[in-house]
Parts: structure tokens; sequence; C-alpha cells
């Protein structure tokens, strides 16, 4: 009888106390919850886990900058991506563009393959904004080359060659043909150049067979003594 009863308020003692407040919080002599013990550990906790919170973070910050710190090389070797055959591009580690994309990447924590693409997205810019070739041989008609090849030729006898560099890049469009054919047709007649011209700098046979053809070599009654001296000391460098 006695165990019959012991049992019965032990259950009613459990019974008592809700399931979500665990036995060691709870003061069976009030029968209610210990909030202030409750309180204390809850803290307790909270502290802890931000505390871990707080160490986890910044091992993954410092294995995070570890990973990259290990991706970047020393130096960023420089890979010219394809281009069409017909674009004459140079990429090199003198130009300041390409000197201040190194410095930034290597800031940024950028990789190898990172950095080529960004070489490989100023490349693809820069051809995108060169003349279509064949739509400017369309714009000049059918004698295209051969208006094209005068003009560039020309430009190689009476220019200095930083002059020639300048405007081939205009000669590479239509309109910049014509341009050059206006002054061509004004100067019918020009003095000899003053200087070293863009020919004279780099000449090859094809340029100078051109200026063979110039009546100023072969024609009588036109042929320029100067202009032939000019031609021999060209064959002889070549």
């Amino acid at each position: 009888m006695a165990e019959e009863n012991v049992t019965q308020e032990t259950t009613q003692e459990e019974s008592t106390r809700p399931e979500y407040i665990p036995e060691k919080f709870w003061n069976q002599d009030t029968g209610e919850a210990n909030v202030e013990a409750l309180s204390t550990s809850y803290n307790s906790l909270e502290k802890k886990l931000g505390q871990r919170t707080d160490e986890l973070t910044k091992q993954i910050r410092t294995d995070i900058e570890q990973e990259r710190a290990s991706n970047v090389p020393e130096k960023y070797e420089i890979a010219m991506p394809e281009i069409p055959e017909d674009v004459d591009m140079e990429v090199n580690e003198d130009q300041p563009l390409l000197q201040w994309w190194s410095e930034t990447a290597k800031s940024m924590g950028l990789s190898q393959d990172q950095f080529n693409e960004g070489i490989n997205q100023f490349v693809q810019n820069e051809i995108a904004g060169l003349p279509n070739t064949e739509e400017e041989m369309v714009s000049l008609g059918d004698n295209a080359k051969e208006r094209i090849e005068s003009a560039d030729l020309w430009a190689k006898k009476y220019l200095s060659e930083n002059a020639y560099n300048t405007i081939s890049k205009i000669s590479a469009t239509a309109e910049g043909v014509k341009a050059l054919e206006e002054i061509m047709a004004i100067n019918k007649s020009p003095v000899m150049p003053q200087g070293q011209t863009a020919v004279e700098s780099k000449p090859s046979l094809g340029d100078l067979r051109s200026m063979m053809k110039d009546p100023r070599y072969w024609k009588d009654g036109e042929k320029d003594p100067a202009y032939i001296s000019r031609v021999s000391k060209l064959f002889e460098q070549v």
C-alpha cells in the first residue's frame, strides 16, 4: 500500500512539470520553473555559441585568403589570344594599360586564368573596333586593291616612319584611302622629301619595284637624277 502511494505521488509530481522544462530547472517544492537558473544557463550557452561563431568566421576568412593567395602567380605570363589572320595586334608587358592590369589583378588576388581572361576581353574589344576589310574594299570599288596599294606606297615614299604609322591607321578605311588620293592628286609633282621616310627605314623589293615605275625614274624628259639616286641607294640597303 505504501509503495502504491509513493508511485502515485511521483507520477503526480512529474505530471505537473511541463515537458519543455528540463528537470534540473524545475523546483519540485514550489512546483515552478527556476527562471533565474534557466536564464543564466541560456545566457552562458549563447555566449559560448557566439564565441564559437566568431572563431569559425575568422577561420573561414583566413582559409579563403590563403587559398586565393596561393593562386596568385609571382608574375603573370602574357598569353596572346587567337586573333584573325588579317589583324596585326601586339600585347606586351611594356604597355601602360597592361602594366595597370597586372598590378590590379595582383591586388585583387586573381589567378593566371582570370588574368588571361582580362587580356582576351581587351583584345576582342580592340578587334571589334577595327574596320571591316571586306566592307571597305567593296566601298572602294573593283580596283580597291590597287588603290590601297598605291596610297600605301605613296605614304611610305613621302612620309617619315612616324607619320606613316599614323596615316596607315587612317588609310585602313575607304574614306581614309580617298583622303590620301586627294592629297596625292594635289601633290602630283612632289619635291624630294626631307629626312628619312618609312620606305627608307624598312625598304622591300616590292616597294622599290613600285618606285622604279615612277616616270621620274625611267621616262625620258621626266627623269629626276635625285630621285634615281635615292632609289639606287635603297637598292643598296636591300
